[in-house]
This record gives C-alpha cells, structure tokens and sequence, in this order.
C-alpha cells in the first residue's frame, strides 16, 4: 500500500482528480522500484509535483519522449505481413504493464529491452542472446523487454516470421503471444481485468491468476499495483493518440484551399 498524496492547492488542469491519482501512485511506484527506499522516493514524487505544477505543460507527456513506451501505430495503420499486429493504446498499455510486471520497465527507456534474467544488458539486438542466468534460486535464460525465453523466441519467428530480436520484433512477439492466449480481444476492450490477468498468467510467470498466485510458482505482482499502472498508461496513451489526431486534422485543413480557383490551381 503505498500513501496517497492530498493536494492542498487548486489543480487548474483540465484532468480530473482521479487521473491525478493514478499520477502520483505510479510515479511512486516507478520511483521506489528505481531507488529501493520509500521515504526517498516519496520526497521525490512530491518534489517532482511541486515542480511539475509551476513549469509542466499541461500536454507534457508523462512518457519518455521518443521511446517506444509511448509508440503507437499511425492512425491509418492496417496489419501488414511484415507489421502484423497495429499497436493502438490498449495494446501498449499492456506491453508497458507486461515490462513493468517483468522488471523491464526502466522507467520506460528503451533500454529494458536489452535486459536478460538477472537485470544484466545484452551487447547486441541482432539475436535472442539464448544465454542462462544463474541467480541465487533461479535459472533462466528469459531476455528482452518481455522476457522470451528461447524455445518462445523460436516459436514467435516460425510463426509471424520477424527479424532480429529488436524492439520493433519484441513487440510484435509479445502480442503474437498474448493472440496465443486468446486474449487479444480483452487486450483490445481497454479494462485489465482479473481474467485478462489470469490469462496471460501462463506466459508471464509475473501475472497472477484468479488467485492471487505466480502460475509458475515465482514471484508476482499484486493485481491491483498491475491495474494502476495500466490505467494510468491507457490514459496517457489515449492522450496522446487524440492529440495526434488533431495535429493530422489540422494539417489536412491546412492543405484545403479556400480561395478562388486559379489562387488554388497555382498554389497547390
């Protein structure tokens, strides 16, 4: 359980009071798993929202820029067999829970997906390095922002035929693996539900089943930390998207001519 901050200024943000809430504790929960402490960790939250309120625009994204954590696909975008799976906000919502759950978040850097077993990096994204890890209970040799193991690497080429093992190709694994579950569909409804969970218990060892329980015996995260996180991305995520789709629109209407015909047939 982590503290809820109360605000005792007046937010002139247009989101609501809630969204606001998942803010702070996902901003929490990121922080602590960075840094170990929680007292720190919650000096910083507060001192970053102190911040954020006096400098921040409001259409500051709350996702690293330029990262693949906030990557979505156009808005005209189709499957494609080279891209087969398009990657809307509900989607990358749950590849950004999925990292999360997994330890492979890194505060969304593009990073987390050289991490393998253990939290060390991969030097190249040519390959799946297919390297175990010892630790001091475990051995696995899981990699990538969505811990493959190998024989599920291999498995996702033979099936949708990507190349490589970089981020473009984990994405695109890790929804042919949540397809594999029969859980797209609920992926794509926008709500992480307990079943949803319990679903892809079978594939990340991190998810919990409908009771509560790693399917494989592991450690796991509490659904309710999972489902905080997901909406608070699904929200930032829809953010942006509709904002994208407002730059595009105003683009089109920039392009229309509204003058007489011959302006118009010399100018475009």
């Amino acid at each position: 359980m982590f503290p809820s901050a109360q605000p005792t200024i007046r937010f002139w943000f247009t989101e609501s009071l809630s969204q606001m809430g998942f803010v702070l504790r996902t901003l929490f929960m990121a922080i602590h798993e960075l840094i170990g402490r929680p007292a720190l960790a919650a000096t910083v939250v507060v001192g970053s929202l102190s911040a954020s309120l006096v400098s921040a625009p409001v259409a500051a994204s709350l996702l690293p820029p330029s990262s693949r954590a906030q990557l979505l696909s156009a808005p005209s975008a189709v499957p494609t067999r080279a891209i087969p799976y398009v990657i809307t906000p509900e989607r990358r919502a749950m590849l950004n829970t999925i990292r999360y759950a997994e330890g492979t978040w890194k505060g969304g850097m593009d990073v987390g997906y050289r991490v393998m077993f253990g939290g060390g990096l991969m030097s190249s994204l040519d390959r799946h390095p297919d390297r175990v890890i010892y630790s001091s209970r475990y051995a696995s040799a899981a990699a990538g922002a969505y811990q493959f193991m190998p024989f599920t690497w291999n498995l996702v080429q033979r099936s949708i035929g990507v190349v490589g093992f970089g981020p473009e190709a984990q994405d695109q694994g890790a929804l042919f693996l949540i397809q594999r579950r029969k859980a797209l569909g609920l992926t794509d409804a926008g709500t992480l539900t307990p079943l949803l969970t319990a679903k892809l218990a079978p594939e990340w060892a991190s998810f919990p089943t409908l009771a509560g329980r790693s399917f494989y015996g592991q450690p796991v995260k509490k659904y309710s930390r999972l489902r905080s996180f997901y909406e608070l991305n699904l929200v930032e995520l829809r953010r942006l998207r509709d904002q994208r789709r407002e730059q595009l629109s105003q683009e089109l209407r920039s392009d229309v001519c509204t003058g007489s015909r011959i302006d118009c047939a010399t100018t475009f």
